[in-house]
């Protein structure tokens, strides 16, 4: 096994070093098509995996970036992943703004005891 070999295998352990064939069609718009097009070209490497009988891709981050780079520029890839930070963050307040509120009426509940 040469050493960059064992650096391949090494990527596929570390975390958020690979994506699934589904992310990389929603968070970088690439299609089924195109990332099959793109492993039959050797451009991307992949993994097979499935989950609960379900099979799905696993592909390198780096290769995909690199891939969406190339096809639609290094602004379309700065957009594409500002966008996804941005619904996480959106997600994430969503999810805080629920708690606030369950807290809120727990708060309001637990002085109307106290106030008995």
């Amino acid at each position: 096994m040469t050493a960059s070999d064992r650096d391949l295998d090494s990527e596929w352990q570390r975390k958020g070093a690979t994506l699934s064939d589904k992310t990389v069609q929603k968070e970088f718009g690439l299609t089924q098509d195109e990332i099959v097009q793109a492993i039959r070209a050797g451009k991307l490497h992949y993994r097979e995996a499935s989950m609960h009988g379900n099979p799905w891709l696993r592909l390198l981050r780096r290769e995909v970036e690199a891939l969406v780079k190339k096809k639609h520029g290094d602004d379309f890839l700065k957009v594409q992943q500002a966008k996804t930070e941005l619904a996480g963050v959106n997600r994430k307040l969503n999810q805080m703004k629920r708690q606030v509120a369950i807290l809120e009426k727990r708060k309001a509940k637990l002085l109307a005891d106290l106030g008995k």
